[in-house]
């Protein structure tokens, strides 16, 4: 019965993403109202049969009862996000709210099967989000001074990044952040959102030249203290972000050409500077070199890719808990290794469709505050998403 559930289940998950993301593509482009709507709730049973078959799954492969007890909170916070935003927010994007939904199921299987503890945790930090996302569509709209405060969203997160580099823990060769009690804390995270709402307020408040040069100077300070920090996707980030949203707020591309120039100048700097940074483009050109040391992370990741497959090992079938980091920087290799790389390849079709959408979002908003924020926001969550991806593929090297 075990091996029916574990083995049928991986074949019915890959064909319920493969339906959803075609009705997310069809949402996206399609016109009729009352076909939109039945995609809706064909994506609803589809977000709701993945987390079942693979709760299901794991609680037969483990019989540990703790599995049924986490899957039934999960629930209780899907049903929840669908209620509030059926009767509050009724104007709200159904699309984003889905992928929202459908991408977080899939992060709690994976770290369920990876450990039970860090699985508790994130459910309990997933629904403190959960009840604090609730509330944040209304402070914005009532709260209509947010566009002028750039220099506070500024000062605060220059303050919070030079904290990390003098006092914060270093982990993994970079300072990144403090640990409270059980809880890490990566203020870098933060900050990232505090940073698009400065340039969303410092281009809202004008594009000239003059305060151009005032941005583009407090944006550098941020990628510069990130680097000394060692904190290279952060960085990246960042930089990337603010680069979108100075072209599409100025539509000049000599700036854009002058950031990406000033940015190549950086990175060969910092390959010449850092070892840290001729490391991690060494393993990138060949992780095999160094299997056992600097290229093990890489190399797990790319077997493990590999020894999934297309249709995946099954969950609890592969060796996900031997890919380093799997739980965070590598989750990408553990969702191919046991779901399949098919199952992986929808994933992201979803995590592009939900960029798509927030991009249509930002491009029907009047208000340029609110315009920018949105496709700075949309830019960060979509990098870093490729960032991750493309380490754990080696295609790009590994930022941590």
């Amino acid at each position: 019965m075990t091996n029916i559930v574990v083995e049928g289940g991986k074949y019915i998950m890959i064909a319920m993403i493969a339906i959803y993301v075609y009705q997310s593509f069809y949402v996206l482009w399609g016109q009729d109202a009352d076909k939109k709507s039945r995609a809706f709730r064909i994506q609803d049973f589809t977000i709701f049969g993945i987390h079942l078959i693979a709760n299901l799954a794991m609680l037969l492969k483990t019989g540990n009862v703790m599995i049924l007890f986490l899957y039934m909170m999960q629930v209780a916070m899907f049903l929840s996000v669908l209620w509030v935003y059926g009767k509050i927010y009724q104007k709200a994007s159904r699309l984003v709210r889905n992928n929202m939904l459908l991408l977080l199921s899939i992060g709690f299987i994976i770290i369920t099967r990876l450990s039970i503890d860090k699985a508790l945790k994130q459910s309990l930090i997933v629904a403190a989000a959960l009840a604090l996302s609730f509330v944040i569509p209304v402070l914005i709209r009532k709260l209509k001074f947010l566009g002028k405060l750039r220099n506070l969203y500024a000062t605060i997160g220059i303050l919070a990044l030079v904290a990390v580099l003098v006092i914060g823990q270093v982990s993994g060769g970079a300072k990144l952040g403090f640990r409270i009690g059980s809880f890490g804390v990566q203020p870098s995270e933060f900050v990232k959102i505090l940073f698009v709402f400065f340039v969303a307020a410092s281009f809202h408040h004008s594009t000239k030249f003059g305060n151009v040069v005032f941005t583009t100077i407090l944006a550098a300070l941020h990628v510069l203290i990130l680097a000394v920090s060692k904190d290279l996707g952060a960085a990246l980030i960042i930089f990337v972000v603010y680069l979108v949203m100075l072209y599409v707020a100025t539509r000049q591309p000599f700036y854009v050409l002058a950031g990406i120039g000033a940015g190549t100048m950086s990175a060969v700097m910092a390959y010449h500077l850092f070892e840290h940074v001729r490391l991690r483009v060494g393993v990138w050109m060949n992780p095999f070199a160094d299997y056992e040391n600097a290229g093990y992370q890489v190399t797990q990741s790319l077997f493990a890719i590999g020894t999934g497959g297309w249709f995946g090992t099954g969950l609890f079938r592969g060796k996900a808990h031997a890919i380093p980091v799997a739980a965070e920087d590598f989750v990408f290799s553990a969702i191919s290794e046991e779901m399949g790389l098919l199952f992986a390849i929808g994933m992201l079709l979803v995590c592009v469709s939900c960029y798509m959408m927030i991009l249509n979002i930002a491009r029907q908003l009047h208000n340029r505050f609110y315009k920018l924020m949105a496709l700075g926001l949309g830019t960060c969550y979509i990098f870093q998403t490729f960032l991750t991806v493309g380490g754990a593929m080696n295609f790009i090297p590994s930022t941590g």
